[in-house]
């Protein structure tokens, strides 16, 4: 495979609006930017609002997986400040999966987090080359 191939789960970037009894709601997940150089693959992933903390990069079988989970913050039930017409930013939570080439070196994998964009850099291996096989004679 010379390109990476980056295959979603199915449900990553074609999630219908789902109607439930009382309200309608839609899941929006970070957009990726995927940059091939000769010595590594680069993602960038948008995650504004979120740091480090919230984020979790994993590998398993080839696989990368981006997930995050941000709970919301216990509030003061009383109403001197004021009380919300509107909560909408409660808890946000996604889950992202790519599928790896075979030249990614697993082992060098590095992740920076910086103003709200994840940086991964995905060190590529070169590739094998082509080995003789002797046939002898039986």
């Amino acid at each position: 495979m010379n390109e990476l191939s980056l295959f979603n789960n199915f449900f990553d970037d074609v999630l219908p609006v789902l109607p439930d009894y009382s309200f309608t709601r839609t899941t929006s997940l970070p957009k990726v930017d995927v940059k091939e150089t000769k010595e590594s693959y680069d993602m960038y992933m948008d995650l504004p609002g979120m740091d480090e903390n919230n984020v979790n990069v994993e590998l398993d079988h080839n696989v990368l997986k981006i997930s995050s989970v941000r709970e919301e913050k216990k509030e003061d039930k009383s109403e001197k400040d004021g009380k919300y017409l509107i909560r909408e930013r409660r808890m946000a939570n996604f889950s992202r999966s790519f599928t790896l080439p075979d030249d990614v070196d697993a082992s060098k994998i590095s992740a920076v987090f910086k103003n709200g964009i994840l940086a991964l850099t995905l060190p590529r291996t070169s590739a094998p080359e082509p080995k003789k096989i002797s046939i002898t004679a039986a």
